[in-house]
């Protein structure tokens, strides 16, 4: 499944399961915020908040986008090999118990299995479209904990939307004077997940009947909301909307054009994957 076309070194290491020289390849040392993708098939592998120096000379991983990456016996009957659940590439090889990170893990990669997409960029280098879609449901750190765990997601960003404030801090979304939500972007491979199948998620891990509110949590900035990116995300929206409502669900959910994104606080990201916990309050209810 060649997406898009190899150099003879890629081909070697990609398909003929070669290893790139140590401390040789060009996303060793790649510090920005972003995501690592699949070199062949382009479907994304890693994030950026994962990467960490473990010293060994190749690009090093914790964790992986969940459904990702394949696991395999490697054929010197002692390695585990890990490998794109879509297509295939080799990629390199998993070890754990060694204590570099409290995950335990660590992906050894070779550049060459991978290309970086930088946070905000719409494509590779290669034209591999993303979508973005905004979700508000409550506080974010639950929202954004299953969208970050659904396979096609690239990537999921706590922050606040919808309000008049310009760069409004966290203090400031909950006295309610700005208008924000708070929201999660969610930018993922449309290839994988559909906008629908997220929205489907979106209404399943929040009370859509409740107003500005979920749970104790009480204010305006904790409305349910799809600030839609797109006029075909608003119908689909309202398809479900309707269907909810047919089943007898008194939705509160509100459409609104996406405005300005702005990201929270950096200790607000990956709040419950960095607690090694899961969300008490956001909890997958099947509505559909």
């Amino acid at each position: 499944m060649e997406k898009y076309p190899l150099t003879e070194a890629e081909r070697r290491v990609i398909r003929d399961k070669a290893t790139e020289p140590p401390f040789s390849g060009a996303l060793l040392n790649e510090r920005r915020p972003g995501t690592y993708l699949c070199r062949q098939c382009g479907a994304p592998l890693y994030r950026s908040d994962d990467k960490f120096d473990a010293g060994c000379g190749w690009p090093s991983f914790d964790d992986e986008i969940p459904g990702a990456v394949r696991r395999q016996p490697d054929a010197d009957g002692q390695r585990t090999e890990i490998v794109c659940a879509r297509c295939g590439a080799h990629l390199g090889h998993v070890f754990t118990g060694e204590g570099f990170t409290p995950k335990q893990t660590r992906h050894c990669v070779n550049s060459l299995s991978m290309e970086f997409l930088p946070a905000g960029a719409d494509r590779s280098a290669h034209g591999h479209s993303y979508e973005t879609a905004y979700f508000a449901g409550g506080c974010f750190w639950g929202v954004e904990y299953h969208f970050r765990h659904r396979t096609g997601v690239v990537s999921a960003t706590s922050g606040y939307m919808g309000g008049r404030t310009d760069s409004p801090t966290y203090p400031e979304v909950c006295s309610g004077a700005t208008g924000h939500a708070e929201t999660v972007r969610v930018i993922f491979d449309p290839e994988i997940v559909s906008f629908e199948e997220l929205a489907r998620l979106f209404f399943e891990i929040h009370d859509p009947a409740q107003v500005n509110r979920q749970g104790p949590d009480i204010g305006e900035q904790y409305r349910s909301e799809i600030l839609y990116t797109s006029e075909a995300q608003r119908r689909t929206a309202d398809a479900l909307i309707d269907r909810l409502t047919a089943a007898g669900y008194d939705v509160a959910t509100r459409l609104t054009p996406a405005a300005t994104f702005w990201p929270a606080e950096a200790y607000h990201q990956d709040y419950y994957d960095r607690r090694g916990v899961t969300p008490a309050c956001h909890l997958r209810v099947k509505r559909f």
